[in-house]
């Protein structure tokens, strides 16, 4: 989501907090709503988020972190092997 309308939203009601506002704040940009569905949709490894979105494996590699990191998906060992996958949190 752009800045500025983050900045309107803020303006227009200062010091209200906004679930709206938050929840795009951690998910509003174009890589991190994509991620979220295919997640939802079943797709929880790496290469299938990378395949389905068509998102630059180094920003999939960041938006995947950012969201671990705010409580929006959990990372977790797929089975055999060194793989990871990503699954949605109760937050998520």
């Amino acid at each position: 989501m752009e800045a500025w309308l983050f900045d309107v939203i803020r303006r227009r009601w200062p010091g209200r907090p906004c679930a709206v506002t938050s929840s795009l704040e951690l998910v509003g940009d174009r890589w991190s709503l994509l991620i979220v569905r295919e997640v939802t949709f079943g797709n929880h490894r790496f290469s299938q988020i990378a395949r389905n979105t068509g998102a630059p494996r180094d920003r999939l590699a960041a938006r995947l972190r950012s969201l671990v990191d705010a409580g929006i998906l959990d990372r977790r060992l797929a089975g055999e092997g060194a793989r990871y996958e990503g699954l949605r949190t109760a937050r998520g």
